[in-house]
């Protein structure tokens, strides 16, 4: 029996979730996912609690063409009828319920291509939570990660409140402003603040970092995720959120954010975990329009997958302005990975990702790092200067299917002082990934040095290592902090030159140059080396968020002679990670003979 024959099929959410799962609507893995997950909870939710409200569904779908117009494009003037994904959310929002009467969800995730009127549906959501929902004194707030960014679905907002409602004739004019159900505050594109008088609510935009006193918000509707340049905004907004009685709401929407776009990113990666049952949580909903990793090689030839993450496309957002974007976009390679990302939902790399990143996401996996005592090791080391990144990288030489493979695994430290100033200005959240233990946080305002070496002390206690290679710079430094704890290392500086007791030392050239002294480590090589790995499959790199945001700043430049080295005064960022890691790929191809392998090694990664 097709899923369109289910006896409860006359709202928006549950028609399109049928129409979705029937093929009679073209979608992506997620937005089926979603979609099943609203019929499975119509089946099974009751056992949680759970209850779907088909008229307040249809109610709050109802207001948008009962009450509000289109303002832009070709339907400007026309009733805001709810595209079919619109209907899908705006159901879903509205129509689940828990058995204490409040609504299930209290934060949504609307992740689109762009063009598909997110910030108008966003818009027509807050004058609907602000004076229409039965709540006093509700306050709606449109945030971004600048002001401008925040007034565009406020002027959305604001134009649909001065707008002709529907269905008034060619010679009549009545607006929610005209009417006096809605005071707006301020003039032209100047407005600044949407009051509704009769139930003392309020809607107005504010940068992500504004502060303003005691808001009491009932609804946060936060637009472009993927710019914003911290997750301090928003989790203070949701932490308001939480504090509210009743069932207040906070909308995310957004395109699909590139991989250095951490914040936009680890909230991405959250909500599709819950649309595909990888984790539980009732209160979070998620829309994530892309189009699937099959389509990803053809998807510029292959119209008929685009609107996986086009929902709006040939409704509201024609085709020939996809078409256009492609054919620039096959011309140009910066066109292109931003027309993937932005337009068809592939989280591509920054511009300039230093490999393919489908090559990147395919060497990510877990290290268990128990599993591989015994085998051959290698550290590498790269140390900040005061209070940046400091990243030690370990790797060891294994077997998968009686192939060499190997494994990578670093740790990152950084400073507890300042750390809040410098997730700001890094648009990386420092602060929270220590919180989560895959940074360590030292004490001081520079980086203490023994914390690292014992570390360093630790992982050669445990494991065959055969010496960490570094960069040179403030090596002494480190060497001295060995010392300080007991830890025995010693620098190699050639063939000829006695052994000393501890751990090797070896160093590992920066820059382009290559270096054609015996035993001797040099970028261009280690570079070569790690690439060949990724795209051969023959490496796994632990998955973490710090080491695919230095991957995704890391730059290469070229010698002519094109000997490549990663350029940390042109890269968008730390990449500290990215360093250590190249550096131990190369020692571990590096003619230091390992002083003792065993005959068979064989890992599951």
């Amino acid at each position: 029996m097709p899923i369109s024959a289910r006896p409860v099929a006359d709202d928006l959410a549950t028609l399109y979730a049928c129409a979705v799962l029937d093929g009679k609507i073209t979608a992506g893995h997620f937005v089926r996912e979603a979609c099943a997950r609203h019929l499975r909870d119509l089946d099974s939710g009751a056992d949680r609690n759970l209850r779907f409200n088909v008229d307040k569904a249809k109610r709050h779908c109802g207001f948008f063409p009962a009450v509000l117009s289109v303002t832009e494009g070709a339907a400007a003037g026309k009733p805001f009828h709810l595209l079919p994904w619109h209907g899908f959310v705006v159901a879903s929002l509205f129509g689940w319920h828990r058995e204490d009467g409040l609504r299930r969800f209290r934060m949504a995730w609307l992740e689109t291509g762009k063009g598909q009127a997110k910030s108008p549906l966003m818009a027509g959501l807050g004058i609907d939570m602000m004076g229409f929902a039965a709540k006093e004194r509700a306050e709606v707030y449109a945030i971004a990660g600048d002001k401008d960014q925040a007034n565009v679905l406020f002027r959305d907002a604001v134009s649909m409140c001065r707008a002709n409602m529907p269905d008034r004739a060619d010679d009549e004019f009545e607006s929610l402003e005209s009417r006096g159900d809605i005071v707006i505050r301020g003039t032209g594109d100047l407005a600044w603040k949407i009051e509704h008088p009769a139930t003392s609510s309020k809607f107005q935009s504010l940068a992500s970092g504004d502060s303003i006193s005691g808001p009491r918000p009932y609804a946060v509707l936060a637009d472009e995720i993927h710019e914003f340049k911290s997750a301090t905004p928003l989790g203070i907004w949701k932490a308001a959120i939480d504090k509210m009685s009743g069932d207040p709401l906070m909308v995310l929407g957004t395109n699909t954010p590139a991989t250095n776009q951490i914040v936009g990113t680890e909230y991405s990666e959250l909500f599709q975990k819950v649309v595909t049952s990888q984790a539980q949580d009732d209160s979070l909903f998620g829309f994530i329009a892309r189009v699937d990793e099959s389509d990803w090689e053809t998807v510029f030839d292959n119209e008929d997958c685009w609107s996986k993450a086009l929902p709006a496309l040939g409704v509201t957002y024609p085709i020939d302005n996809v078409r256009s974007r492609v054919n620039t976009a096959k011309l140009l390679l910066s066109e292109a990975l931003a027309t993937k990302r932005l337009y068809f939902g592939m989280p591509t790399g920054a511009e300039g990702f230093w490999t393919t990143q489908e090559a990147w996401d395919s060497c990510q996996g877990e290290i268990d790092e128990t599993a591989l005592e015994g085998f051959p090791c290698w550290l590498s080391l790269d140390l900040s200067k005061k209070n940046d990144l400091t990243a030690l990288s370990a790797i060891w030489l294994g077997q998968i299917g009686g192939k060499a493979h190997r494994f990578v695994k670093t740790w990152y430290f950084t400073t507890k002082s300042g750390i809040a100033d410098r997730s700001r200005d890094d648009n990386a959240p420092y602060d929270r990934w220590a919180e989560m233990g895959l940074i360590e946080a030292v004490p001081g305002a520079t980086i203490d040095y023994e914390f690292v070496a014992a570390k360093a002390k630790a992982l050669a206690a445990r494991h065959t290592v055969e010496f960490l290679t570094f960069d040179p710079a403030k090596i002494d430094d480190f060497i001295d902090a060995c010392e300080a704890i007991d830890f025995p290392v010693w620098r190699f500086k050639g063939p000829d030159e006695p052994e000393g007791k501890g751990l090797k030392l070896v160093s590992h050239g920066q820059g382009t140059r290559i270096t054609f002294v015996e035993r001797s480590l040099c970028m261009p090589k280690s570079i070569e080396r790690l690439e060949d790995c990724i795209l051969e499959g023959s490496i796994t790199i632990e998955k973490s968020p710090v080491t695919t945001m230095c991957a995704s700043n890391a730059i290469l430049v070229s010698d002519a002679m094109n000997n490549r080295a990663f350029d940390k005064k042109r890269s968008r960022g730390r990449i500290d990670g990215m360093t250590s890691i190249a550096q131990a790929a190369g020692a571990s191809f590096s003619e230091f003979a390992p002083r003792r392998r065993k005959a068979q090694v064989v890992i599951i990664g």
